[in-house]
């Protein structure tokens, strides 16, 4: 091997170990913040001590929103690790950071080598990527698995594939969807199914059925996905309506969860989502369905691409319930997309393309120091200027990075400037992940819980009353007596009623009989019961919230 081929290697295995460490650095040092990243990390925690890997619970109360397989992950990762921000964080971070290099593998081997490199480095710098793999939610660990089945597929049905290596990767798309249901539900087998059905009619090719090997397929995902549904389905015989029906038909068809936003919600999302590469976006779109060839018995993958990203858009769109995170499975069908374009551009155009983005990232930079006026109490007030200090480096980081690009791309280096604008978009993103930091004391109850711990003993009851805070149990390492409060456990307490207070006057009643006790409620629910004489004794104040004890 040539030395400067060696040294090339040596640069680019250096430049994928500091992204490395870039994309793992953080998950430690940032709050859990409400309500998704302290919902399941106590659910997980919740698992791990109790030792109930079938039921998961939240706040010791039957929790069916989801199936289990973070859950599992993140308990398993507590008992091997301990129960810490980044093994809480781990399974997103992970799974999003492999979403890269299998797309990176499937990219080279449709597309040829140079889209594979391009379209990792296009999907690990996608801004609503990059922001979603660094909390905890189940949408990343979905997102990888629908992601890998999409791209197996796509190597099974690709032209020039033998029967043996169509048997494979077919085989890998049947476990990654049986992974995908298991990770977040049914969407995980009917979006993909419902894309197949799609491209079929579209292009005419049923002929693609023969290839799915539907038999040792559905086998295959039975034998995944079905054993934890069955298991908790017996625990449980509440779990099947609830899950199946509520969950699903209710949660798309109506607007029962209260995540309702208007049909064009996620276009601002997307727009946003995809930068830094929104306008390469538009131009991989538009060639995106051209270039394909011609041939009827042809396999054609970048229009499954195509297909694949604008229906499951549009079905969330269309959706009574929407958050922004739900059009992340779209995004590893992009960057495929756009990798395979960034592949065949010229210097000149690419220019053009990033321009914009500099003009961005000025303006984050002019903007950046009003985002005081977000503040509405002086607590609030000085968390958001500190923000804004993040925010300014983020920006400045992002403009260097796409400043720098657009001189490669105008000498027409544009792998180089590919990678310049891709490695500084997603520095800037963790700059910016990490100074929101600095807004944990109202979105956290990680500091209210501090004050608390010293007044905890073994066995004793401790209330929540009028809500409850995703993360407050978490950092307590207990859970709380609900009281007037039932929002997303209210069916979990309809099967446990005693697990629960219904009104103000039972815990009061409740309150007064305890020889010690713990207690938390909004500040306007304190002062109420103290003007009524109840006797308690503070301990802890956030922006919020009051804790007391009993004297």
């Amino acid at each position: 091997m040539a030395p400067d081929s060696v040294n090339r290697r040596r640069i680019w295995m250096l430049l994928v170990l500091i992204m490395t460490a870039v994309w793992f650095g953080n998950i430690e040092y940032r709050k859990l913040v409400r309500p998704d990243e302290g919902r399941y990390a106590e659910i997980a925690r919740e698992m791990a001590v109790s030792g109930d890997w079938i039921t998961p619970r939240l706040n010791d109360i039957k929790y069916f929103e989801k199936p289990a397989l973070q859950y599992w992950i993140t308990a398993g990762a507590y008992r091997l690790f301990g129960e810490h921000h980044w093994t809480a964080r781990l399974w997103s971070a992970l799974s999003g950071f492999l979403g890269i290099f299998f797309t990176a593998f499937a990219a080279t081997r449709l597309f040829g080598r140079e889209a594979g490199l391009l379209s990792a480095a296009v999907l690990g710098s996608s801004l609503l990527y990059t922001l979603i793999a660094h909390m905890n939610s189940l949408d990343m660990g979905m997102t990888f698995f629908m992601g890998t089945a999409l791209m197996s597929f796509l190597l099974a049905q690709q032209d020039g594939a033998s029967k043996p290596a169509n048997r494979l990767w077919m085989h890998v798309t049947w476990a990654a969807l049986a992974f995908a249901v298991l990770s977040k539900g049914l969407m995980g087998i009917v979006l993909p199914g419902a894309v197949i059905v799609l491209y079929t009619l579209i292009e005419r090719d049923f002929g693609l059925w023969k290839k799915l090997h539907l038999l040792s397929g559905i086998v295959l995902f039975m034998a995944i996905a079905a054993p934890w549904f069955i298991a908790v389905s017996i625990a449980n015989p509440e779990f099947f309506h609830f899950f199946f029906i509520h969950e699903h038909f209710e949660r798309f068809l109506t607007k029962t969860h209260g995540r309702y936003e208007p049909w064009w919600w996620f276009i601002p999302i997307l727009v946003a989502g995809i930068l830094p590469w929104l306008i390469t976006l538009i131009d991989s779109l538009v060639f995106a369905w051209k270039v394909e060839p011609a041939a009827k018995q042809q396999f054609k993958p970048k229009r499954f691409l195509l297909i694949w990203a604008v229906f499951i858009f549009v079905f969330f769109s269309l959706s009574g319930s929407k958050l922004a995170s739900y059009i992340l499975p779209i995004f590893p069908a992009l960057a495929l997309l756009i990798g395979d374009h960034l592949s065949r551009i010229d210097g000149r155009r690419l220019f053009w393309q990033i321009l914009p983005v500099a003009f961005l990232a000025a303006a984050g930079l002019l903007l950046a120091p009003n985002t005081v006026r977000f503040a509405d109490n002086e607590l609030a007030r000085g968390q958001y200027t500190l923000f804004a200090n993040w925010l300014l480096a983020a920006s400045a980081i992002w403009l260097v990075g796409t400043v720098s690009a657009l001189l490669l791309s105008y000498r027409d280096k544009v792998r180089s400037a590919i990678v310049v604008l891709a490695c500084t978009s997603l520095i800037a993103a963790q700059v910016l992940l990490t100074g929101h930091d600095s807004l944990s004391a109202t979105r956290s109850d990680y500091a209210i819980a501090e004050q608390i711990k010293p007044h905890l003993r073994p066995g004793v009851p401790f209330y929540s009353l009028s809500g409850y805070d995703q993360t407050l149990t978490y950092y307590l390492k207990r859970t709380v007596t609900l009281v007037e409060y039932q929002d997303e456990m209210a069916f979990g307490i309809a099967q446990e009623p005693d697990k629960w207070l219904p009104t103000i006057e039972s815990f009061k009643q409740a309150w007064i009989h305890q020889p010690y006790a713990l207690a938390i409620m909004p500040h306007a629910t304190y002062q109420r019961l103290s003007q009524q004489g109840l006797p308690m004794r503070v301990i802890a104040r956030s922006v919020d919230k009051t804790a007391v004890t009993t004297p």
